[in-house]
């Protein structure tokens, strides 16, 4: 049977790994001059006070002993697939693909480059479990992995422009000027997956999500697909959003969930992120 791999990027805890029966590593955080295991060793909730403090956080990638411990296991009979984060969006993909090529069984080692994060790549890592559960060979995987990916679409509301000056993501002046005007960014990720690109500035959090919602309509969103929302400690306008696109989009199965501090480090405090997807379920 594939074994599959993948980390905290995913949104799965490596708890829930274990319970499922596949490998999740946490990404690390760094912040007050201590580093945590994002989900093992600090959560959301506390990692936002203490960038409420004052500091400025970073994260990382899963470390090369962590990929080391999974690969070496990998074997002909149960070859491993490791599901990383976007490429250009993180380091994770190219590291992944160096560490196998140091591996002496690097033939049974499938590193799968999931062009997106947050939801899409949740929904990718629970299609390649329940296909390798079936018995699913690592071609027939990795097809319909490819399909999923093609077939998603993210958006980031960021909420705090203070956090975004501080961390560098956005000029003085333009922090500024969208502080004083009460602006909200939208951002969407580019077509080649790699980056994020300004998709607008919008008068409030309403109109950002109606702009998620304009596009989702453009694209073809509706009842073979389903939506993520994802907070860091924003539930109030999570919530808002989900009810403005249970309207627009009944036949979608919509859930809320909460970001992890890596996802905060990125985006900050109070971000909400948007995401269609494929519904494996239907």
């Amino acid at each position: 049977m594939v074994r599959i791999f993948t980390d905290t990027s995913s949104l799965f805890t490596p708890a829930q790994g274990r319970e499922m029966g596949f490998d999740v590593a946490p990404l690390t955080v760094t912040i007050a001059e201590k580093t945590y295991r994002e989900r093992e060793e600090i959560e959301t909730p506390e990692f936002i006070n203490i960038i409420n403090q004052g500091h400025l956080p970073t994260s990382s990638q899963p470390s090369p002993a962590d990929l080391m411990a999974v690969y070496e296991k990998a074997t002909a009979e149960e070859p491993v697939l490791h599901i990383t984060i976007t490429d250009g969006l993180s380091g994770a993909y190219q590291s992944a693909c160096g560490v196998r090529e140091m591996m002496d069984n690097k033939e049974f080692i499938t590193v799968f480059n999931s062009g997106s994060l947050c939801g899409p790549q949740w929904t990718i890592v629970r299609k390649a479990i329940e296909m390798a559960k079936a018995g699913a060979t690592m071609e027939e995987i990795v097809t319909q992995l490819e399909y999923l990916k093609a077939n998603d679409k993210s958006f980031l509301i960021p909420q705090d422009f203070d956090y975004l000056r501080r961390g560098g993501r956005l000029t003085p002046a333009a922090a500024k000027v969208g502080s004083l005007l009460r602006l909200v960014p939208l951002m969407t990720q580019t077509a080649d997956d790699r980056q994020l690109e300004k998709a607008g500035l919008c008068r409030s959090f309403a109109k950002a999500v109606e702009k998620c919602i304009e596009t989702f309509h453009k694209i073809g969103v509706g009842e073979k697909h389903m939506i993520m929302i994802s907070h860091a400690m924003n539930l109030a306008e999570a919530n808002q959003a989900k009810e403005m696109l249970a309207k627009e989009f009944p036949a979608c199965r919509i859930d809320v969930v909460d970001l992890t501090p890596a996802f905060t480090t990125q985006g900050g405090p109070r971000c909400v992120a948007i995401q269609s997807m494929i519904d494996i379920e239907k």
